[in-house]
């Protein structure tokens, strides 16, 4: 018989079922398409020896005016610097608390810490400055002072406790002294519910008792980082805005901590920088400056031309406001290419530089096409894409257009024991851009996950959808960098950045990698452990009707293949059935293989490229069979 060649359309199609999707692929993880034909995706490798401290959430890449090259990641406990092959810790520090003293226990290394009111919670970080060390203890001043603090436990609001690097030598109380210098405090790791005063409805609980339910969502940590010029600007979600000058301005910088932005408000959701004519945009921001004061999360401020300390608008200045009317909250905002697109939890908006008297535009531009979180944006190639706060995608190239897509089901549905995406999660959404393969890739957590822990990726040349378990919260493309730079976060992993004593597990460690390296995931000693892709077709019919077919034996054609792949045929009789795979298989393939023999008998038959060892690489190409009508009955 003559080798029937069995035609399969690129991307996935989770829209339908699996016999429905003849000659459509369903499913599959690490692979994309290239050319129209699949294959695994590229390794990656751990940057460094050492994980960050706490769940990373943005990340930018940039240069200073002496070519330097820097990355700055922010996570929810801390903001590093990548530079060079190592990590620089300038976090910057919250209001400092004087006069604490010491109590310790005799041959125990838990001392604790007398301040009252400290408002510190357990896995919080600090420093010590001017100590004196508790009389008689056993410690100097530079046990205190070397390397930062992790807060174990708060037996009170006027106490808490840490780990020494060893036991003291005495029992002390309230002895010593030190200052203490709380790391500011980006939020939780998580996006959770709020507790306390105007949280619950009128007269649900006894009048000072605190709520036992919510309606009030608290946004988990998060950054928004660029740079004005060389300089780095770095706000915390609903917090304050810093600056940090490179190497080329202070040759100290690295040992530096950033520092708050002088006259900049104090809350704010996100600042983005309008570059072509250098204003600093605060979204989501302060009515009135400085402390305390609320923010009005639809307002909007921007510096003065070239001054980001001056936010008072005057007759001769450029500084100015807007207040945006269609939505309750401003949630992103992505640069374009003369413009800068922002995304309210309705609405889209154009803001474009006029220049005087004006400054700014601002004009709607979309409706009921609201972000689903703050980094869930992405511009490129004259359009910005973004995942909808109520599900689908959208794009805006001039106009604002929902995205056909082919797994939108699988992504955003949670009916029938689909697990969707997880809303009440959204904000920790994040799109990287991977322009080496043309791709946008939306790392999201499943529903009943706080975590990360999926990916959907839509390649914008072919035109097609992927989905996948790679789980990443961070992501910058290869710019300054020749690889795209990515952080995973381990909710138990144990942080090596920055040194930290009596560091424990509490807040989780992220991990480094620069992805498109080689075909293995690969950490800082070199270990190599496998990336398990594969992709799985619809079924397809090779008979007629309602007769059965027998397949003798198969040909199958790699473009590329390193090492060995797994091909197994999966059979079933009727749509109903589970399919079962057929006999002999599944079949194991290299760049040698010529034919398979086989004992495929069915109605229905499908397909599913794997490999499962280090070292594997392939991309599938065509799939023929020898295949001849078997009869009708089964």
């Amino acid at each position: 018989m003559p080798l029937t060649n069995v035609q399969i359309r690129p991307g996935f199609n989770k829209q339908v079922t699996a016999t429905g999707a003849e000659g459509q692929w369903t499913d599959g993880d690490f692979v994309r398409f290239r050319y129209s034909l699949p294959e695994k995706i590229g390794g990656w490798q751990q940057i460094t020896g050492q994980t960050l401290v706490g769940a990373a959430r943005e990340q930018l890449v940039w240069a200073d005016l002496d070519g330097r090259k820097y990355a700055a990641i922010g996570t929810h406990k801390a903001l590093i610097i990548y530079y060079e092959g190592a990590f620089y810790d300038i976090t910057p520090l919250d209001t400092a608390l004087t006069s604490c003293t010491f109590d310790t226990t005799d041959t125990s290394a838990t001392v604790t810490v007398n301040k009252t009111s400290h408002n510190l919670l357990a896995g919080d970080l600090f420093t010590f400055t001017s100590v004196t060390p508790p009389v008689g203890a056993g410690y100097v001043a530079d046990d205190f002072e070397t390397n930062t603090f992790e807060v174990i436990s708060v037996p009170d609001a006027d106490t808490f406790t840490v780990t020494m690097a060893s036991a003291a030598t005495a029992t002390t109380s309230a002895s010593g002294s030190a200052t203490v210098n709380p790391y500011i405090k980006p939020g939780p790791v998580d996006q959770t519910y709020g507790y306390g005063w105007g949280t619950d409805t009128w007269g649900s609980d006894e009048w000072g008792e605190g709520s036992s339910v919510s309606n009030v969502i608290l946004d988990p940590a998060s950054w928004s980082l660029d740079h004005f010029g060389q300089k780095l600007i770095a706000t915390i979600k609903n917090g304050k805005t810093f600056e940090w000058d490179p190497l080329s301005v202070t040759t100290g910088a690295l040992s530096i901590r950033a520092t708050a932005v002088s006259g900049a408000p104090t809350r704010s959701v996100m600042s983005i920088v309008s570059e072509r004519d250098r204003h600093l945009i605060l979204l989501g921001t302060q009515t009135t400056i400085g402390g305390a004061n609320p923010q009005d999360k639809m307002f909007i401020r921007f510096s003065d031309q070239e001054d980001i300390s001056d936010y008072t608008p005057t007759s001769i200045n450029t500084a100015g406001t807007f207040r945006l009317d269609s939505g309750v909250k401003i949630v992103g905002a992505a640069k374009a290419k003369d413009y800068i697109l922002i995304l309210t939890d309705t609405s889209a908006y154009v803001m474009q530089f006029v220049g005087t008297p004006f400054t700014f535009s601002i004009r709607q531009v979309g409706s009921n096409c609201g972000a689903i979180g703050q980094h869930a944006i992405k511009y490129v190639n004259g359009a910005v894409w973004w995942m909808g706060q109520a599900g689908g995608f959208f794009v805006y190239d001039g106009t604002v257009k929902a995205v056909p897509c082919l797994v939108e089901d699988f992504v955003f549905t949670n009916k029938g024991g689909n697990l969707g995406i997880n809303y009440n999660s959204g904000e920790i959404v994040y799109a990287g851009l991977n322009h080496l393969y043309s791709e946008i890739n939306w790392f999201y957590p499943k529903s009943g996950s706080e975590k990360v822990d999926r990916v959907v990726s839509y390649n914008y040349e072919e035109n097609v959808w992927t989905t996948g378990s790679m789980d990443r919260t961070s992501w910058f493309d290869a710019t300054l960098y020749d690889n795209p730079y990515a952080t995973k976060f381990n909710s138990s992993g144990t942080p090596t950045f920055p040194t930290i004593q009596g560091v424990t597990n509490v807040n989780g460690a992220s991990t480094y990698y620069a992805h498109e390296v080689g075909n293995n995931e690969v950490d800082s000693t070199g270990a190599k452990t496998a990336i398990p892709a594969f992709i799985q077709s619809g079924d397809f019919n090779l008979g007629e009707g309602e007769v059965f077919i027998s397949m003798r034996r198969f040909v199958p054609d790699f473009k590329l293949i390193t090492g060995d792949a797994q091909i197994t045929i999966n059979l079933r009789d009727y749509p109903a059935d589970g399919a079962v795979s057929s006999p002999l298989g599944p079949f194991t393939v290299n760049s040698s293989t010529d034919k398979i023999d086989t004992r495929a008998r069915s109605r229905f038959a499908s397909l599913k490229i794997a490999n499962t060892s280090t070292d594997q690489n392939w991309r599938f190409g065509t799939f023929r069979a020898d295949v001849q009508p078997d009869g009708m009955r089964g």
